[in-house]
Parts: C-alpha cells; sequence; structure tokens
C-alpha cells in the first residue's frame, strides 16, 4: 500500500477534544473543551425552530447568505469602528476554525514562513503544517504572557509571510495591550506580512482591559485578516458559524478557498442566527457581566483548592501551576485527574512549542453551579495526589 502524506504525521489530534471524550468516560465535570452547559439566548431558540419548520433548507450564496453578511456587517462595523461591505468584505464560514485554515491557504504557499506565538491555540499549528507552511514561534513570557520585543523582530527578521495573533489569547486570557499590538503593526508593516486574527472572544474582556481590534489599528486594515465566530459571544458552539473580515482582493481569494472546502456554513442556521446579530448593545455587557462572575466563582474556588493560577484578563480560561505534584506527564496527571477528582481539563504541554509540563488548563463557561461542585472536587486534589505518588 502507499504511504499515506507524511504532514499528517507532523500533528497529532485535538487534544482539547480528547480530554472531552476522557471526560465523558469518567463522568468528570468537563471544563476542559471550552462550550457551555446552558442554553443560547431564547430569541436565537425561537429563531431557530421557526427556521425548521420554514426554511430556508437548501444551499445559501457559498460565501454567506446576503441577508446574514447584512446583518454581520452592521454589528462589525459598530464594533471594530470600520465600515464593512457585507459584498466585499466578509466570507462566512464553518466556524471560526474554517476562518482560519481557508485564510491560512489563501495567503501562504508551501515552504512560507508563519509566526505563531506560543502558548497557542493548538488549531494554529496544524494549520500552518497543513498549509506547507513553516511555524516561527515566539514565546510568550509567564505568568503574564507577554512577549520581548526583541523576538518578535527576530522572527520577523526571517520573512514571514503572516503572524497568527489570538486577542483575548486562548489558552491564557491575556488581552493585549494597545501598545503591543502597534509593535506587532509596526514589524508587520517593516517586514511586509499579513496579520491574521483570532478574535472570537471579541466580546468577553474584563474591566479594566479593552479588546483593540488589530484591523481598526492605523494602516493595518489592509494587510490584516479578522476571523471571528458566534460560537462564544451566543453559546451556540454546535452551530459553526465563523467568518472572515478582510479587504476585496484577499476576500476573493478566501471565496475560492472556501468555496471548495467546504461550500459553505448551514442556510438554516445562518438564517436563525441573525436575531442574535441584532441584539442590542446590552446583550454584550450582560454577556460580559455573566462571564466575569463566573470568573470570580472559578477563580474563588481556586483560591480555596491552594492552587495558583494566571488571572485572566479576557476569554474563559485560566492558566493553573500545577507543579507541586511533580508532574512528569501532564496528560497522564490530566487523565488521572479526570478518573479520580472527577474535573477534566486540558495538559499545557498541548500549547506550548516549549517543553511545558506544569500548567494545565481549565475553562469557566459554565453555569455557577457546575463551576462550584468543580471547586468542591478540585479541594481533594492535593490529598489524592500525595496516593498517586
Amino acid at each position: 500500500m502507499p504511504h499515506l502524506s507524511r504532514r499528517i504525521g507532523a500533528f497529532t489530534e485535538s487534544v482539547i477534544r480528547r480530554m472531552t471524550r476522557v471526560a465523558n468516560a469518567c463522568g468528570a465535570i468537563n471544563l476542559s473543551q471550552g462550550f457551555p452547559d446552558f442554553d443560547p439566548p431564547e430569541e436565537l431558540a425561537a429563531a431557530l425552530a421557526k427556521t425548521a419548520l420554514v426554511g430556508p433548507h437548501q444551499y445559501a450564496v457559498t460565501w454567506g447568505a446576503p441577508n446574514f453578511r447584512a446583518a454581520l456587517a452592521r454589528k462589525q462595523s459598530r464594533f471594530m469602528g470600520i465600515p464593512i461591505d457585507p459584498d466585499g468584505n466578509i466570507v462566512v464560514t464553518c466556524g471560526s476554525t474554517e476562518a482560519m485554515m481557508a485564510s491560512m491557504l489563501t495567503v501562504c504557499d508551501p515552504g512560507d514562513r508563519v509566526i505563531v506565538f506560543s502558548p497557542f491555540y493548538e488549531n494554529y499549528g496544524a494549520d500552518a503544517i497543513l498549509s506547507g507552511a513553516e511555524p516561527v514561534f515566539v514565546p510568550l513570557r509567564p505568568p503574564d504572557f507577554t512577549f520581548d520585543p526583541a523576538d518578535l523582530r527576530r522572527a520577523f527578521e526571517k520573512r514571514p509571510k503572516a503572524i497568527i495573533l489570538c486577542n483575548p489569547a486562548n489558552p491564557t486570557g491575556r488581552v493585549f495591550t494597545e501598545g503591543e499590538l502597534m509593535a506587532i503593526a509596526r514589524l508587520a508593516e517593516e517586514f511586509d506580512a499579513f496579520v491574521i486574527t483570532d478574535e472570537v472572544y471579541e466580546h468577553i474582556v474584563y474591566a479594566p482591559h479593552r479588546h483593540v481590534y488589530f484591523a481598526s489599528l492605523p494602516g493595518m486594515r489592509a494587510r490584516t485578516i479578522s476571523c471571528s465566530s458566534l460560537s462564544k459571544t451566543y453559546s451556540i458552539t454546535g452551530w459553526r458559524l465563523g467568518y472572515v473580515i478582510a479587504d476585496p482582493a484577499i476576500i476573493d481569494g478566501v471565496k475560492k478557498v472556501h468555496d471548495f472546502l467546504t461550500v459553505g456554513a448551514a442556510a438554516p442556521l445562518q438564517e436563525a442566527a441573525i436575531v442574535g446579530l441584532e441584539m442590542p448593545d446590552g446583550y454584550y455587557d450582560r454577556l460580559v457581566e455573566s462571564y466575569a462572575r463566573k470568573r470570580e466563582v472559578f477563580l474563588g474556588a481556586l483560591d480555596r483548592a491552594g492552587l495558583r493560577y494566571t488571572r485572566p484578563q479576557g476569554a474563559y480560561y485560566v492558566m493553573v501551576d500545577v507543579s507541586e505534584f511533580d508532574v512528569e506527564s501532564d496528560v497522564e496527571f490530566c487523565e488521572w485527574m479526570a478518573r479520580e477528582v472527577g474535573v477534566a481539563a486540558v495538559p499545557g504541554s498541548s500549547f506550548f512549542r516549549e517543553d511545558v509540563r506544569h500548567l494545565v488548563r481549565f475553562h469557566f463557561a459554565k453555569r455557577e453551579e457546575t463551576l462550584a461542585a468543580a471547586g468542591e472536587r478540585l479541594r481533594s486534589l492535593r490529598e489524592k495526589a500525595r496516593g498517586r505518588r
């Protein structure tokens, strides 16, 4: 038999999604894969029920239903502070995962380099490999997960085609400052690189921190490819509705890649999701207030369990230091914790280029009672870990 593609040997299956399967098998509280255990807004559920009866049920326009793109353009123009043309600036994708992959395939040729901050959401490394690009990793230094400008300049001196920027960041919950973003912008301009942003947590940012859309920075719109989705903002991760926003010259390329990659996102879900895009500003205020409460509930639980962590500034993840437990394999530790403690996390090594085994990632996109129950279980972690040795 002929051998399989060499590229698939360069990365593993998703560790995050594997930990969900481990959690399900163990009956553990799943704080690994970042999806809620609560329903989306009632307006969306009602719209979906109506659409199930009246449609549409056939293909939408490949790059997005016109009414969905129009609603998205109005909403994102308002928040990003830049005019967005629904026909010339948007491609609707099957989640932000496809948005990132379509963007990478649009701008990268085999052999091109792409800068990736480490730690990184695990898809980025695989995206680079699948598009034939070589990732150039730049460390974000704990505990604050900031980058050294000298490290970033050295990476740009390798003449990358693009840099991937996740802001607010998964897995760290870091929100990049405007000064940091401007430093990236200056290097992108100096070395003529694209900036591919993942901004799915754009509306989950905790005061006093503030999200700055990279495309809104001076001179950056033409070279920025903004990727996001409705998943986190409206608690509909299973609907798989994402999008790319960029200048027409880039969007024309993304349309072609998207057309042959997935054809199009689900037409009935686009129709039903319009009501979410038309939510008033108060919805987004309540969203971040809700997640701020969840953050405090879960961080309080970590405090009571005596665990050390980096306080997230945005998104809904927290990196926890488990070095006190003499972890040799964080993968084995997380599997053990799911079985014996009843709480599932993601091993930190899946996010780092560096050899990091002392961090795990929890998420808190759960009901407060779920987080409280997880906290009670985590209080037994230290005692059970002694028995593990």
